[in-house]
């Protein structure tokens, strides 16, 4: 599959997740006012379009995968309603539009994340094994239960209420990214890996893919934050750009990305879809 031919397809799988979403978040009460104000008001949708290629390169079904691409997206848009909180990152927009604390009051957004939180594990609870057996689905849904806790995205948000940039180094801000924002992403890679199919011996390398695309995807977040104006708190936010410089960081993130496509071609996974959502991480000026 040509370049063309993969974005199209990307683009045919988000439109598929925005129509899911969607549907889930149909109501007309105030609380789905906010739900779909955090959900449906823009986003790249890259968690449920590594799922869904996963799923695909190793045979499976869209239908089938669509539930968990979905669940993987609200996970994250819960995420980023309380990241925005004045009692953790305290931003006032998102996507160009004011956060949800600021539209809906701050009880209403955090309500709306708890609501998005439990929906996600609804959806997944009633999501279809398909033709895998009930096994697969209990490995896939854990996978993204264990990115989303303690181990994982929670543990990278305890990091970072925490961080100190005066004590940062190297090892203890990779760490920070891998859990808040990479374990997540690599849970989608694995879940959806799981659920088309993937033998056992290739999940390695997909949660290697996965790991690295994860790493590669914050570190261009960071490049894109570095410079911004953060209402007075420059400096106090955990970021590459801050610590490694421009130049380190990007370094870092070619070196990241690289890695996620060595992991491709040693699992044998001839995925243009997932070649391309690597390599579109390390198009930055």
């Amino acid at each position: 599959m040509d370049s063309a031919s993969a974005t199209a397809s990307l683009l045919e799988m988000k439109a598929a997740v925005e129509a899911g979403l969607d549907r889930l978040l149909e109501g007309e009460s105030r609380l789905n006012e906010a739900l779909r104000y955090a959900v449906l008001a823009g986003g790249k949708r890259f968690r449920p379009l590594l799922l869904l290629s996963a799923g695909e390169a190793f045979g499976g079904d869209r239908t089938t995968l669509l539930p968990y691409a979905c669940a993987v997206e609200l996970i994250h848009s819960y995420s980023l309603v309380h990241d925005d909180l004045p009692c953790m990152d305290d931003d006032a927009f998102r996507r160009g539009k004011p956060s949800c604390h600021r539209a809906f009051g701050e009880a209403g957004a955090l309500l709306a994340g708890d609501g998005l939180l439990t929906l996600a594990f609804e959806v997944l609870a009633g999501a279809p094994a398909g033709v895998a057996s009930a096994g697969r689905k209990d490995r896939a849904v854990q996978a993204i239960a264990e990115a989303a806790g303690i181990r994982g995205m929670i543990a990278g948000q305890w990091m970072d209420i925490a961080y100190d940039p005066g004590r940062a180094d190297e090892a203890s801000l990779l760490e920070l990214m891998v859990l808040k924002t990479g374990a997540l992403i690599q849970a989608s890679v694995r879940a959806g890996a799981i659920m088309g199919g993937a033998p056992d011996s290739s999940l390695p390398e997909v949660e290697g893919y996965g790991r690295a695309v994860g790493l590669a995807f914050q570190l261009r977040d960071d490049l894109l934050d570095a410079g911004k104006k953060l209402e007075g708190k420059e400096g106090t936010r955990p970021n590459a750009a801050a610590l490694f410089g421009r130049d380190g960081t990007k370094t870092r993130l070619r070196r990241a990305v690289g890695r996620a496509l060595e992991a491709l071609d040693a699992a044998g996974v001839r995925s243009a879809g997932l070649r391309a959502l690597a390599a579109g991480l390390g198009e930055i000026d």
